[in-house]
């Protein structure tokens, strides 16, 4: 966003080309760092389960997406606007699904099928997106189900979710569905929902017991918040998570909280979780971690 047409003076034009320039080369030594894991931190048994995930097409698709709508500077002023006065009566979920912006990137195809070891014809039966949002993350994996539901609280973004022809299911009435799902998406949830380790526990009831598969995403360091109209407050259940780096969180929600919660885990990466920008950043980033669960036999 540093190159701009109205700057005349040469020195001026030069002078900002230098920043995009400078710019541009700190973001791509960056990327390397994004998808990187200090196995040794981990127990061996862990070890074993951690797949390298790296940049791909996809991603760098939706980067470069992000980039061209931070240059469209009239209308990340509108949305600021209309955000900031807003703001006022409705959560920031639901303006966002307003606008459509403010959309997610947490896999591509390719590294789903990594992480799930299968390739791109594998296709299964039903999936359940928890706490779907617009529905642009997993649509990106919509093709490997025969029927895709999805839950969502903010009405904005359950428009968005019957636009793109999610199956919609009450948030709080999908668990009593009469069948099981083969695969649960639950992605960037844990930490923002009220009741989390509920959560876990009628995941584990509604998912096929054998051949079911839960994918959850946490970003790291776990902060947990809940999103309660315009305010964020405290979760009613707590889900304490010990260490201080990545690699020492990941080993504690592993032994502390899906393994008490009768889950198991098959391979798990790290990857960026991406969110489109706005005026002061072309997009933010935070960091995930994505897990491959089964139900414990």
């Amino acid at each position: 966003m540093w190159v701009s047409p109205y700057v005349r003076s040469r020195t001026g034009r030069l002078l900002l080309e230098r920043l995009a320039e400078n710019d541009c080369q700190e973001l791509e030594t960056e990327k390397t760092s994004w998808y990187k894991c200090e196995n040794v931190a981990l127990l061996e048994e862990l070890q074993a389960k951690f797949v390298e995930s790296s940049l791909d097409q996809e991603t760098e698709a939706f980067l470069q997406n992000c980039h061209e709508k931070a240059d469209a500077v009239f209308t990340q002023i509108g949305h600021l606007l209309f955000k900031g006065f807003f703001g006022f009566f409705m959560s920031v979920t639901t303006a966002n699904g307003i606008l459509d912006r403010g959309s997610m990137f947490v896999f591509s195809d390719a590294q789903f099928q990594r992480l799930m070891n299968v390739d791109g014809s594998w296709k299964t039966g039903t999936m359940l997106d928890l706490g779907a949002g617009d529905g642009k993350v997993t649509s990106v994996i919509k093709h490997h189900f025969d029927e895709v539901y999805a839950t969502e609280q903010s009405p904005s973004m359950r428009w968005r979710l019957q636009d793109k022809g999610f199956k919609l299911l009450d948030e709080s009435e999908w668990m009593k569905v009469d069948f099981k799902f083969d695969v649960i998406a639950c992605l960037n949830l844990l930490d923002r929902c009220d009741k989390p380790l509920t959560l876990l526990s009628d995941i584990k009831e509604t998912l096929h017991p054998e051949t079911g598969r839960l994918i959850v995403a946490v970003v790291l360091p776990f902060r947990p918040l809940v999103e309660s109209g315009t305010k964020m407050i405290q979760p009613s259940e707590v889900i304490t998570v010990h260490g201080n780096s990545w690699e020492e969180q990941v080993q504690s929600l592993v032994e502390d909280v899906f393994e008490p919660s009768g889950f198991t885990v098959e391979l798990f990466t790290r990857v960026p979780y991406l969110c489109e920008g706005d005026l002061y950043k072309d997009f933010y980033i935070l960091d995930d971690a994505l897990f491959v669960l089964k139900v414990s036999q």
